[in-house]
Parts: structure tokens; C-alpha cells; sequence
């Protein structure tokens, strides 16, 4: 088994006034080698949007873009002529395939938006771009792994062009889970607290804190608090 463990503390971080962001890997401004990226997992932004502001209109290609709001609204447009709002409980995927333009938007004027912005390397190039957006039953990730990405539309969750699969859990203290592998010869997970405090395979960890897990056929999960937790299974391998 192979580890490494990124701490809530040691992320990029850059204050725009209107937005607030911690990046895991290297995105924009904050650039580190050694932090690019885990296996197809290319970015994981932690991202915190004022009221009433948000990204303009800008162009994407080749790259599965999966959005997970954590509070509040978040007003979505593309060049595919979807118009959505997402909000805690929502996902969102985009292919950008051959080209797309989006814009991501705060929708409240009263309040902050908090959402996870996260990139995924595509399995195949230059496909025509695509959407997906579902709203998952909160119930039915406590004390359990709902899943809410996949490579397979008939799944559970957003289907994208990759072999990969998120899961998400609030899991009560003292309750412990097992996460087993899809493919565990050719895939790792990297698990990111969104809150609490958790053990994954002798590793303890705590709110924001990032494990990226390789060479392993499962993760062993123990809540130490009440915990939410994203475990996010991908190649390893960049095609």
C-alpha cells in the first residue's frame, strides 16, 4: 500500500476578495511539482464564492469537470444551452470534449456559496461535450457510501468519460466503513474530509485533510467524529 497525505493546512490558497479558494493540486497562481495531481485526479478545488459573484463566461476542452455544492446555490449556464441551479445534495458533471463555455454564478445575493470544483483527466480525447446533473436523497449516504459519479450512465450518480467513481458519506461517530475497489490493479482513491475527524487505514485525519491511497485492494474507514467524507477512486495511470 501507498500513501500520501496532503493536511488541510499545507493547500494552495488564493483570496480574490470575491472568492476564496484552496487548491490541492497546482491550479492558477499556486504551482508546486511535486503537487499536480493524483493519478487522472488533476484538480481538487475547495471553493467559497461571495454573494452575488462568480465566474464569468470562460472555455474549457478535454477535461470531466464534476461540481459538488456544500451550501448554498450556484447558478450554472453553458454553451450546450443548459441553465440549472445546483445546490447541497446536487451534483453536476461536464465533458468538455471538443470545447465548451460555462459560467458558474453565486445566485444568492444574501449569502455565500461553498462548492468543491474538481478535474478529471478524460479517458477519451475530443468527444462532443455533455452534461449531467442529478440530486442525490442526503438519508442515503448516512452511514453509508452513496455513490455519486461513475463511468456508467445507468449508475447511480453522473456518468463521466473516465473510469471513475466518487462516493460520499456522513458517517456517525464510531461507525466504521469498508470501501472496496472497482479495479484495484490499476486504480487509487484519494479521500478528502469535508468535515470531522476519521481513521482510513491506520491514517488519521481530520476536517479538509487529503489521503491518497495506491496499491490497495480496500479502505478501512473509522469515524472518530461525526464525519463527511469523499472518496474519490481513479487511474493511476495518465493515457
Amino acid at each position: 500500500m501507498k500513501t500520501i497525505l496532503y493536511k488541510s493546512e499545507s493547500r494552495g490558497h488564493a483570496d480574490h476578495g470575491w472568492l476564496n479558494s484552496y487548491h490541492t493540486f497546482s491550479f492558477a497562481n499556486y504551482y508546486d511539482p511535486a503537487r499536480m495531481n493524483f493519478g487522472v485526479l488533476r484538480v481538487l478545488n475547495d471553493d467559497h464564492v461571495a454573494a452575488g459573484m462568480g465566474f464569468g463566461r470562460h472555455p474549457h476542452d478535454n477535461m470531466e469537470i464534476i461540481s459538488i455544492p456544500l451550501f448554498g446555490d450556484l447558478e450554472h449556464q453553458d454553451s450546450m444551452g443548459n441553465k440549472t441551479v445546483i445546490k447541497e445534495g446536487d451534483v453536476q458533471s461536464m465533458s468538455a470534449g471538443t470545447g465548451i463555455f460555462h459560467s458558474e454564478k453565486n445566485k444568492n445575493n444574501d449569502k455565500a456559496v461553498k462548492f468543491l470544483q474538481i478535474w478529471i483527466l478524460p479517458k477519451k480525447r475530443n468527444i462532443p461535450p455533455t452534461y449531467d446533473q442529478i440530486t442525490m436523497k442526503l438519508e442515503d449516504r448516512l452511514n453509508k457510501f452513496q455513490q455519486i459519479v461513475s463511468p456508467n450512465p445507468e449508475d447511480d450518480g453522473v456518468s463521466i468519460n473516465q473510469d471513475a467513481w466518487f462516493n460520499i458519506t456522513t458517517l456517525e461517530a464510531g461507525k466504521s466503513l469498508t470501501y472496496k475497489l472497482h479495479d484495484p490493479e490499476k486504480n487509487g482513491v484519494y479521500a478528502f474530509v469535508l468535515e470531522g475527524d476519521v481513521n482510513i487505514n491506520g491514517t488519521a485525519l481530520e476536517r479538509r485533510d487529503g489521503l491518497g491511497i495506491s496499491e490497495s485492494d480496500t479502505l478501512e474507514v473509522q469515524a472518530e467524529s461525526d464525519t463527511q467524507l469523499l472518496l474519490m477512486e481513479v487511474p493511476m495511470s495518465i493515457q
